[in-house]
Protein backbone atom coordinates (compact mmCIF):
# COMPACT_ATOMS: atom_id res chain seq x y z
CA UNK A 1 0.00 0.00 0.00
CA UNK A 2 0.92 3.64 -0.67
CA UNK A 3 2.66 5.13 2.31
CA UNK A 4 0.63 8.38 1.63
CA UNK A 5 -2.72 6.09 2.25
CA UNK A 6 -1.50 2.99 4.66
CA UNK A 7 -3.68 1.96 8.06
CA UNK A 8 -1.31 4.61 9.76
CA UNK A 9 -2.62 7.51 7.89
CA UNK A 10 -6.08 6.54 8.15
CA UNK A 11 -5.67 5.77 12.05
CA UNK A 12 -4.17 9.25 12.31
CA UNK A 13 -7.21 10.85 10.03
CA UNK A 14 -9.96 8.85 12.44
CA UNK A 15 -8.13 10.48 15.38
CA UNK A 16 -8.11 14.09 14.19
CA UNK A 17 -11.32 14.03 12.59
CA UNK A 18 -13.39 12.04 15.36
CA UNK A 19 -11.77 14.51 17.53
CA UNK A 20 -13.18 17.64 15.99
CA UNK A 21 -16.63 15.76 15.42
CA UNK A 22 -16.62 14.98 19.49
CA UNK A 23 -15.51 18.74 20.40
CA UNK A 24 -18.10 20.18 17.73
CA UNK A 25 -21.09 18.09 19.25
CA UNK A 26 -20.24 18.83 22.95
CA UNK A 27 -20.14 22.70 21.92
CA UNK A 28 -23.04 22.62 20.26
CA UNK A 29 -25.06 20.48 23.19
CA UNK A 30 -23.73 23.56 25.35
CA UNK A 31 -24.72 25.58 23.54
CA UNK A 32 -28.07 24.18 23.02
CA UNK A 33 -28.90 24.08 26.58
CA UNK A 34 -27.49 27.56 27.68
CA UNK A 35 -30.01 28.59 24.86
CA UNK A 36 -33.00 27.04 27.06
CA UNK A 37 -31.60 28.66 30.12
CA UNK A 38 -31.59 31.89 28.56
CA UNK A 39 -35.36 31.08 27.27
CA UNK A 40 -34.68 31.19 23.55
CA UNK A 41 -37.72 29.43 22.16
CA UNK A 42 -36.31 25.75 20.49
CA UNK A 43 -37.92 26.98 17.21
CA UNK A 44 -35.39 29.81 17.33
CA UNK A 45 -32.37 27.01 18.20
CA UNK A 46 -33.53 24.88 15.64
CA UNK A 47 -33.46 27.56 13.14
CA UNK A 48 -29.97 28.72 14.31
CA UNK A 49 -28.91 25.40 14.30
CA UNK A 50 -30.23 25.19 10.18
CA UNK A 51 -28.94 27.85 9.41
CA UNK A 52 -25.60 27.39 10.82
CA UNK A 53 -25.97 24.03 8.65
CA UNK A 54 -26.82 25.55 5.39
CA UNK A 55 -23.93 28.54 5.43
CA UNK A 56 -21.33 25.60 6.01
CA UNK A 57 -22.08 23.65 3.30
CA UNK A 58 -20.20 26.65 0.67
CA UNK A 59 -17.10 26.55 2.59
CA UNK A 60 -17.32 22.51 3.00
CA UNK A 61 -17.55 22.63 -1.16
CA UNK A 62 -14.30 24.70 -1.31
CA UNK A 63 -12.77 22.19 1.32
CA UNK A 64 -13.41 19.38 -0.97
CA UNK A 65 -11.83 20.91 -3.70
CA UNK A 66 -8.81 21.82 -2.45
CA UNK A 67 -8.55 18.44 -1.21
CA UNK A 68 -8.65 17.74 -5.14
CA UNK A 69 -6.36 19.58 -6.05
CA UNK A 70 -3.61 18.94 -3.12
CA UNK A 71 -4.61 14.87 -3.23
CA UNK A 72 -2.74 14.88 -6.93
CA UNK A 73 0.76 15.30 -4.68
CA UNK A 74 -0.12 14.65 -1.38
CA UNK A 75 -2.57 11.74 -1.86
CA UNK A 76 -6.20 11.83 -0.07
CA UNK A 77 -5.41 11.29 3.86
CA UNK A 78 -3.24 14.10 4.69
CA UNK A 79 -5.17 16.68 2.84
CA UNK A 80 -8.33 15.80 4.76
CA UNK A 81 -6.48 15.89 7.64
CA UNK A 82 -5.39 19.24 7.13
CA UNK A 83 -8.35 20.49 6.13
CA UNK A 84 -10.47 19.22 9.01
CA UNK A 85 -8.86 21.50 11.42
CA UNK A 86 -8.09 25.02 10.59
CA UNK A 87 -6.46 25.00 6.83
CA UNK A 88 -7.67 26.32 3.79
CA UNK A 89 -7.27 27.02 0.18
CA UNK A 90 -4.93 29.78 0.64
CA UNK A 91 -2.70 28.33 3.55
CA UNK A 92 -2.31 24.81 2.52
CA UNK A 93 -1.80 25.15 -1.23
CA UNK A 94 1.07 28.23 -0.58
CA UNK A 95 2.47 26.34 2.39
CA UNK A 96 2.82 22.88 0.09
CA UNK A 97 3.64 24.91 -3.00
CA UNK A 98 6.92 26.20 -1.21
CA UNK A 99 7.79 23.64 0.19
CA UNK A 100 7.58 21.16 -2.46
CA UNK A 101 9.80 23.96 -4.17
CA UNK A 102 12.70 23.67 -2.66
CA UNK A 103 12.77 20.48 -2.40
CA UNK A 104 12.30 20.21 -6.55
CA UNK A 105 8.87 19.33 -6.47
CA UNK A 106 5.46 20.58 -7.29
CA UNK A 107 1.76 19.92 -6.67
CA UNK A 108 1.37 18.63 -10.16
CA UNK A 109 4.48 15.62 -9.83
CA UNK A 110 3.04 12.67 -7.54
CA UNK A 111 5.22 12.65 -4.48
CA UNK A 112 7.11 9.59 -3.54
CA UNK A 113 9.75 10.48 -1.50
CA UNK A 114 8.83 9.57 2.25
CA UNK A 115 11.78 12.17 3.59
CA UNK A 116 9.23 15.03 1.18
CA UNK A 117 6.10 13.68 2.28
CA UNK A 118 7.21 14.30 5.91
CA UNK A 119 8.63 17.81 5.30
CA UNK A 120 5.78 18.96 3.55
CA UNK A 121 3.10 17.72 6.35
CA UNK A 122 5.43 19.24 9.37
CA UNK A 123 5.57 22.50 7.44
CA UNK A 124 1.93 22.45 6.65
CA UNK A 125 0.94 21.58 10.06
CA UNK A 126 4.01 23.67 12.06
CA UNK A 127 2.74 26.99 10.20
CA UNK A 128 -0.80 26.44 11.32
CA UNK A 129 0.52 26.11 14.79
CA UNK A 130 2.09 29.59 15.18
CA UNK A 131 -0.81 31.66 14.95
CA UNK A 132 -2.79 29.37 17.57
CA UNK A 133 -0.10 30.93 19.73
CA UNK A 134 0.16 34.37 18.77
CA UNK A 135 -3.81 34.67 18.15
CA UNK A 136 -3.96 34.88 22.18
CA UNK A 137 -1.16 37.18 23.68
CA UNK A 138 -0.97 39.60 20.32
CA UNK A 139 -4.51 39.55 18.68
CA UNK A 140 -6.44 42.02 21.30
CA UNK A 141 -4.00 44.65 20.81
CA UNK A 142 -3.41 44.59 17.37
CA UNK A 143 -7.59 44.49 16.68
CA UNK A 144 -7.62 47.45 19.16
CA UNK A 145 -5.23 49.85 17.06
CA UNK A 146 -6.15 48.46 13.81
CA UNK A 147 -9.82 49.16 14.88
CA UNK A 148 -8.80 52.73 16.08
CA UNK A 149 -7.50 53.73 12.99
CA UNK A 150 -10.33 51.93 10.58
CA UNK A 151 -13.07 53.14 12.91
CA UNK A 152 -11.64 57.49 11.79
CA UNK A 153 -13.62 57.44 8.61
CA UNK A 154 -15.23 55.51 6.72
CA UNK A 155 -12.42 56.03 3.61
CA UNK A 156 -10.41 54.74 6.11
CA UNK A 157 -12.38 51.72 6.89
CA UNK A 158 -12.71 51.28 2.43
CA UNK A 159 -8.94 51.29 2.36
CA UNK A 160 -8.73 48.74 5.11
CA UNK A 161 -10.73 46.16 3.07
CA UNK A 162 -8.70 47.14 -0.15
CA UNK A 163 -5.64 46.37 1.50
CA UNK A 164 -6.84 43.22 2.70
CA UNK A 165 -7.70 42.38 -0.83
CA UNK A 166 -4.61 43.43 -2.45
CA UNK A 167 -2.79 40.93 -0.40
CA UNK A 168 -4.88 38.48 -0.96
CA UNK A 169 -4.97 38.53 -4.69
CA UNK A 170 -1.21 39.43 -4.69
CA UNK A 171 -0.14 36.02 -3.09
CA UNK A 172 -2.55 34.14 -5.54
CA UNK A 173 -1.03 36.35 -8.54
CA UNK A 174 2.53 35.48 -7.63
CA UNK A 175 1.85 31.63 -7.65
CA UNK A 176 -0.71 32.07 -11.02
CA UNK A 177 2.11 34.18 -12.68
CA UNK A 178 4.65 31.81 -11.56
CA UNK A 179 2.52 28.98 -13.27
CA UNK A 180 2.19 30.87 -16.61
CA UNK A 181 5.76 31.50 -17.06
CA UNK A 182 5.57 28.04 -17.47
CA UNK A 183 9.07 26.52 -15.69
CA UNK A 184 10.98 26.57 -13.47
CA UNK A 185 14.20 25.05 -12.11
CA UNK A 186 14.54 24.09 -8.21
CA UNK A 187 17.69 22.93 -6.69
CA UNK A 188 17.23 19.82 -4.36
CA UNK A 189 19.24 18.86 -0.94
CA UNK A 190 21.66 17.28 -3.14
CA UNK A 191 22.72 19.77 -5.32
CA UNK A 192 20.45 18.40 -8.56
CA UNK A 193 18.65 20.78 -10.38
CA UNK A 194 15.09 20.15 -11.29
CA UNK A 195 12.97 21.36 -13.91
CA UNK A 196 8.84 21.39 -13.30
CA UNK A 197 6.04 23.42 -13.53
CA UNK A 198 5.41 23.94 -17.12
CA UNK A 199 2.54 25.69 -17.88
CA UNK A 200 0.99 25.24 -21.74
CA UNK A 201 -3.08 25.17 -23.47
CA UNK A 202 -4.47 23.18 -20.70
CA UNK A 203 -3.59 25.04 -17.56
CA UNK A 204 -4.43 28.64 -19.28
CA UNK A 205 -7.84 27.26 -20.43
CA UNK A 206 -8.32 25.54 -16.88
CA UNK A 207 -7.76 28.96 -15.16
CA UNK A 208 -9.68 31.30 -17.99
CA UNK A 209 -13.13 28.73 -17.78
CA UNK A 210 -12.73 29.62 -14.03
CA UNK A 211 -12.25 32.93 -14.16
CA UNK A 212 -15.14 33.43 -15.94
CA UNK A 213 -17.53 31.27 -14.50
CA UNK A 214 -16.53 33.40 -11.58
CA UNK A 215 -17.38 36.72 -13.01
CA UNK A 216 -20.52 35.80 -14.33
CA UNK A 217 -21.80 34.02 -11.41
CA UNK A 218 -20.71 36.81 -9.03
CA UNK A 219 -22.10 39.37 -11.29
CA UNK A 220 -25.77 37.61 -11.06
CA UNK A 221 -25.39 36.96 -7.47
CA UNK A 222 -24.58 41.03 -6.95
CA UNK A 223 -27.41 41.99 -9.07
CA UNK A 224 -30.18 39.54 -8.06
CA UNK A 225 -29.25 39.82 -4.04
CA UNK A 226 -28.54 36.38 -4.51
CA UNK A 227 -26.87 36.75 -0.75
CA UNK A 228 -26.81 33.07 0.15
CA UNK A 229 -26.00 32.06 -3.63
CA UNK A 230 -22.48 33.92 -3.39
CA UNK A 231 -21.11 31.30 -0.94
CA UNK A 232 -21.06 29.22 -3.25
CA UNK A 233 -19.43 31.23 -6.67
CA UNK A 234 -16.13 30.28 -5.65
CA UNK A 235 -16.47 26.42 -5.32
CA UNK A 236 -18.73 26.16 -8.37
CA UNK A 237 -16.26 28.20 -9.83
CA UNK A 238 -12.84 25.90 -8.79
CA UNK A 239 -15.22 22.70 -9.89
CA UNK A 240 -15.96 23.86 -13.08
CA UNK A 241 -12.55 24.69 -14.11
CA UNK A 242 -12.00 20.89 -12.83
CA UNK A 243 -14.55 19.31 -15.12
CA UNK A 244 -13.58 21.60 -18.15
CA UNK A 245 -10.23 20.05 -17.81
CA UNK A 246 -11.10 16.97 -17.80
CA UNK A 247 -13.48 17.17 -20.59
CA UNK A 248 -10.70 19.05 -22.72
CA UNK A 249 -8.55 16.26 -22.05
CA UNK A 250 -10.66 13.33 -23.61
CA UNK A 251 -12.25 15.80 -26.28
CA UNK A 252 -9.49 17.90 -27.48
CA UNK A 253 -6.66 16.30 -29.86
CA UNK A 254 -3.64 15.24 -27.46
CA UNK A 255 -1.54 17.45 -29.53
CA UNK A 256 -3.27 20.41 -28.30
CA UNK A 257 -3.67 19.63 -24.89
CA UNK A 258 -0.59 18.97 -24.33
CA UNK A 259 0.94 21.89 -25.80
CA UNK A 260 3.36 23.91 -23.74
CA UNK A 261 5.22 27.15 -24.24
CA UNK A 262 7.39 25.95 -27.66
CA UNK A 263 10.38 28.41 -26.18
CA UNK A 264 10.89 26.62 -23.38
CA UNK A 265 13.30 23.66 -23.29
CA UNK A 266 11.95 19.76 -22.47
CA UNK A 267 10.78 19.07 -19.23
CA UNK A 268 13.52 16.22 -17.96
Amino acid sequence: MDFKSNWLMYLLAAGVIGFVVVESLFFLVKAWKRGKELGISKQTLVNTVTNSAIYSVAPAISILATVFVLANALGNVLPWIRLSVIGNLQYETVAATSILSELGGSLTEEVTDPAKFAAVAWGMTIGCCLPLILVPIFCKKIHKKVGDVVNKSSSASALADVVAAAAFIGIIAAFVSKSINGIEVTKTLTGENVVSSRAGFLSIATLIVSIVVYLLLDTLATKKHLVKFSNFVMPIAMFTGMGAAVLMTQLLPQSLVLWSWPWLPPVQ
